[in-house]
């Protein structure tokens, strides 16, 4: 029987059917579970859509203080991070592609900071902003491979090898090239790339240019990103903790992918 969707941020039967052997930590029996699993996914839905305090959920969704717990439980077990992964080769298989790509794209974006999050931020000084960098790796079709949470005064061209690490661990080393902006040039991030296999190429802005260009390759982590700020959440770093920050970009493409891969099948 269908269940009755409460907000649009609930998840829908179709996706839970896919979502629901990732997320069961513990049998839905188990004594010490006073809520429904589907129930607290919801409530961390509406918080990654809405962007609203812990506190603030809605009285009509578990306690706030169940869901905090129950997403620290998936947080520290890394589930988004697997159904990301898989849903990725799903989608990529759907469209005709290898289940793991051999080309990837850097970018790093720079989330304001708030009271929350302060203690660990840097200023950004082309963006003159105080806050943490989200630095991501994503493949052509722009799906999330990989995410590196810094402050936001780090240099993007610093994290190439930690990058380049994480996506040949997720694609079992298929990955043999990958493209950035003018913030990966170097002699060092070209070296950290060839370490891992990954031949690294930036795309430079053409001479002379003014006003807005679609540059080959570099749109494709752009439109991730703006993906990423259709969920409140993401709009600025809320988080205490960097790995909090990090996880959330994967709950955030789960949602997103959920939602494709449900309406493609």
């Amino acid at each position: 029987m269908a269940t009755t969707r409460c907000y649009p941020s609930d998840i829908s039967d179709d996706e839970w059917a896919f979502v629901c052997p990732y997320l069961c930590l513990m049998r839905e029996d188990a004594p010490q579970r006073e809520h429904p699993l589907r129930a607290l996914f919801n409530g961390l839905r509406y918080l990654a859509h809405t962007g609203c305090p812990w506190r603030y959920l809605p009285h009509d969704l578990p306690p706030w203080a169940a869901v905090y717990q129950q997403w620290e439980r998936w947080r520290d077990a890394r589930v988004f991070e697997r159904i990301v992964h898989d849903l990725n080769e799903l989608q990529r298989m759907l469209l005709g592609r290898a289940a793991t790509p051999t080309a990837v794209i850097f970018d790093g974006r720079t989330l304001q900071s708030t009271p929350e999050s302060g203690h660990r931020a840097g200023y950004d000084g082309a963006k003159r902003r105080k806050g943490s960098k989200a630095h991501i790796a994503v493949d052509t079709l722009g799906h999330l491979l990989s995410v590196v949470v810094t402050p936001a005064n780090e240099q993007e061209r610093a994290q190439v090898g930690e990058l380049c690490r994480q996506v040949q661990e997720v694609t079992g080393q298929t990955v043999e090239v990958s493209f950035g902006d003018q913030g990966y040039t170097g002699e060092d991030p070209e070296y950290e790339a060839a370490v891992h296999d990954i031949d690294l190429q930036v795309i430079m802005k053409p001479e002379g240019q003014t006003g807005f260009v679609l540059l080959p390759r570099r749109w494709v982590v752009e439109r991730s990103f703006a993906w990423c700020s259709r969920f409140r959440r993401l709009a600025r770093d809320h988080e205490r903790l960097s790995q909090t920050l990090q996880q959330l970009h994967f709950v955030v493409f789960a949602c997103i992918m959920l939602a494709r891969h449900a309406s493609s099948t």
